[in-house]
């Protein structure tokens, strides 16, 4: 019996094996396109735009550095890049992911090895890092839950944890086209490589 497809054809002309895939075939076009079309919350949030995973991962990075501004330069791109395999596998809220079991994290887990390697990155990301991306993911969570997805304080509280005052100051989510943020994710990716040492 025939194997089904396990790879997806890439704008850039790649073609990306789901099952193995290679750094050689990941290109951050294709990741930043991607991601500037994966809708986050489900698509429900306020606007004329979806907010995208693209522009929700800019945002976490900015929260990251401001958190963390000693921190090496490498661990801003992991935070930057920290949702990356959804330009593949999609953005699923977590009740979906919980449904879905082990197998969308192992797929996860393949494509983010992937994409770390191809961009001079630790196939695993220490401990310590990972707790603060996903500190700053979780403030991230709060801020679109309280400016569009329909959230009160309280209720962003509860589930995504107060965020500190200064962290937040300043940051107002505004929808963008796909376009604009695919350009600035693919331009914010490539400071900060040049940045690395």
């Amino acid at each position: 019996m025939k194997q089904p497809r396990a790879w997806q054809r890439m704008l850039s002309g790649r073609r990306l094996d789901l099952l193995d895939p290679t750094p050689v075939d990941i290109e951050i076009e294709d990741i930043a396109h991607g991601l500037a079309f994966q809708a986050r919350w489900n698509g429900q949030t306020r606007g004329d735009f979806p907010y995208s995973v693209a522009e929700h991962s800019l945002l976490v990075e900015e929260i990251f550095t401001r958190s963390n501004p000693a921190l090496p330069v490498k661990w801003r791109l992991a935070a930057l890049l920290h949702d990356a395999p959804e330009y593949v596998i999609g953005d699923m809220i977590s009740p979906v992911k919980a449904s879905v079991g082990p197998g969308y994290e192992e797929l996860d887990d393949r494509l983010m090895a992937a994409i770390h390697l191809r961009y001079g990155l630790p196939i695993t990301v220490p401990v310590a890092i990972k707790k603060k991306i996903k500190q700053a993911d979780k403030i991230s969570a709060w801020l679109e839950a309280t400016q569009i997805a329909g959230f009160s304080k309280d209720e962003a509280n509860k589930f995504f944890g107060k965020p500190d005052a200064l962290i937040i100051q300043g940051l107002t989510i505004a929808l963008r086209t796909p376009v604009d943020v695919r350009l600035d994710f693919t331009a914010r990716h490539e400071q900060l490589l040049r940045k690395i040492p």
